[in-house]
């Protein structure tokens, strides 16, 4: 690299060519820059991949060996995964949504009318054209075929279909974002005569 020094009026000042100077050693006063040029030859962005970089990795079996790891450290103090207790009273959460998940979604018959609310945004309504358990993410999910284009697709996510809608038309919430009920299309006004 070579440094150079330019005073506040971009006039040059000297080249900063010793490496044990100090900064103070240099005629340096407020407004000042250093200009550096880079002469080592590298590209720019040539360090930037980071695939082009050799990594350290370590078998499993190898790290859980070692006593001076953030792992250790957490085992012996049955912290995170290592806390049974606590995994455990996850897991009974997690079993208890799903059940409450399961019954919001098995009290959602197929083809009724529906109001969706869903934080964040406005209701909508549709009616239901699936409820059941997904490939895209695991849980209970239920299919709306809104009266408007106000969803995400058309009845199929990742290639697998689900239900019938036209694009646009279609989106998955959560049960518990449903209400099923008698919710007539809203209309525009677009069609009623003067």
């Amino acid at each position: 690299m070579e440094l150079e020094l330019f005073g506040a009026e971009d006039e040059p000042l000297g080249t900063l060519d010793c490496d044990e100077a100090l900064l103070g050693s240099y005629p340096v006063t407020d407004g000042c820059r250093v200009h550096v040029t880079d002469r080592s030859g590298a590209r720019a962005g040539q360090f930037e991949d980071l695939t082009q970089v050799a990594k350290y990795e370590m078998a499993e079996s190898d790290y859980d060996k070692r006593t001076e790891s953030v792992r250790s450290f957490l085992r012996q103090r049955s912290w995170g995964r290592w806390d049974r207790e606590r995994e455990q009273e996850r897991e009974r959460e997690r079993e208890q949504r799903r059940a409450q998940e399961a019954a919001a979604a098995a009290a959602l018959p197929l083809g009724a009318r529906c109001e969706v609310r869903v934080p964040g945004q406005p209701c909508r309504r549709g009616t239901i054209a699936f409820v059941g358990e997904t490939d895209f993410k695991p849980g209970f999910w239920v299919g709306v075929r809104y009266d408007e284009p106000l969803g995400k697709h058309d009845g199929s996510v990742g290639g697998r279909r689900y239900f019938e809608c036209p694009p646009k038309f279609g989106a998955f919430v959560r049960p518990q974002s449903v209400r099923p009920g008698d919710f007539p299309a809203e209309s525009d006004g677009l069609d009623e005569e003067l």
